[in-house]
């Protein structure tokens, strides 16, 4: 008995007739058709995508302000959301960046005004020339600049360096998002440094820096945005008793010998109380030289508050302390006073009288300056 393939078929036909299938044949075939279904599985799946992938693509001409001349110019809140941006070649413009962001530079400008909202790094200005502007930073720093003002709030020491005619001032600067964009940046509004300047290079003799009168008004030299601009919806006011960030007398000489040390332990409203406690004292005539917020350790607590480290070393655990200098004959007294009526509930650290009170003054700030690196 033949097999299939002994012979070969001698019928001609114009279509060959099909072979038959073996077991193997059949399986080789089943396996083919999954193969086949599989690649047309993989082929149709969408690519992968990555985190980097599904970030909203940015304009970087978005994130610059660069040859402009005799313009109103800058960037609404929202527009920025933390990137860095530049100024560049710009004369005579008036500039709002009234939005957090990363870093500014600022370079080759000339006769402008500019407002720049919290900056979590630094704000460097180069080769620029007659320039005011308010400004709250980690790190302030100028090269080859001359005459500036400035309206400073800089978390560390600002430095200058190969520049002349600087005069700073406190930072008072107030619209709506401010307070959030400090907090978005990482800054607090009770570190400000902006009267300890740095001179990188001095020159013997000569005096590059200064420091502004202390009644100076903010909006004389850095006017608020033109009534016809697109910032004109923004609600801008540089009253000191609006700004975010406590005006403080900084270096400048004090009025009065006595001082006290007023320390807040960190709790829900730390900064309502110390705001509360900053304007009650100025309505009784006391003035605002310095203000601090840091994280202590138990080792910290002794150092710093000695005697009655034992009964504070508890309420560091809960978070960073604020703490204020007031100024003025009678303070420890009337710092007291405003304590037990105004913070009965809230634990405090008060001078005790005037005889120590420059000893915890200058025992807290220093550690302060320390632990900052100033």
């Amino acid at each position: 008995m033949g097999c299939w393939f002994s012979k070969k078929s001698k019928r001609k036909s114009p279509e060959k007739e099909p072979t038959p299938k073996t077991v193997e044949d059949k399986a080789n075939s089943s396996s083919n058709a999954n193969n086949i279904d599989l690649c047309s599985n993989t082929t149709e799946d969408p690519p992968k995508q990555y985190s980097w992938d599904k970030r909203e693509k940015v304009d970087p001409k978005d994130f610059m302000l660069t040859g402009l001349k005799d313009a109103t110019v800058g960037r609404l809140p929202g527009k920025l959301n933390g990137q860095q941006f530049v100024i560049q070649d710009c004369d005579n413009c008036k500039i709002f960046v009234l939005d957090h962001s990363a870093t500014i530079t600022i370079d080759d400008c000339t006769n402008c005004c500019i407002v720049m909202g919290p900056v979590k790094g630094s704000v460097f200005f180069r080769d620029c020339k007659d320039i005011k502007c308010v400004v709250a930073c980690q790190q302030f720093r100028t090269r080859d600049c001359q005459k500036m003002e400035v309206f400073l709030c800089c978390a560390t020491q600002p430095i200058i360096e190969a520049s002349t005619g600087m005069k700073f001032g406190c930072f008072q600067y107030y619209y709506p998002e401010l307070a959030f964009h400090f907090k978005d940046a990482g800054l607090s509004i009770f570190n400000n440094n902006w009267s300890n300047v740095h001179d990188f290079t001095p020159v013997s003799g000569e005096t590059n820096w200064s420091l502004l009168p202390e009644d100076t008004v903010v909006l004389d030299h850095v006017p608020a945005p033109d009534p016809e601009s697109e910032f004109k919806s923004v609600r801008v006011s540089a009253e000191a008793s609006r700004s975010i960030v406590p005006m403080t007398k900084g270096g400048r000489r004090k009025e009065s010998d006595e001082s006290c040390l007023f320390v807040f332990f960190s709790g829900d409203y730390t900064t309502a109380n110390a705001r509360k406690l900053i304007d009650e004292a100025s309505g009784k005539g006391f003035v605002l030289i310095q203000t601090k917020e840091v994280s202590m350790r138990p080792e910290d607590v002794s150092r710093v508050f000695q005697n009655d480290a034992e009964g504070l070393l508890e309420w560091i655990t809960n978070g960073p302390v604020t703490a204020l200098e007031l100024n003025g004959d009678g303070v420890v007294e009337a710092c007291k006073s405003m304590a037990s009526d105004m913070f009965s509930g809230t634990k405090v650290f008060v001078s005790d009288n005037r005889n120590t009170s420059s000893r915890d003054v200058d025992n807290f700030f220093n550690f302060a300056d320390m632990q900052m690196g100033l």
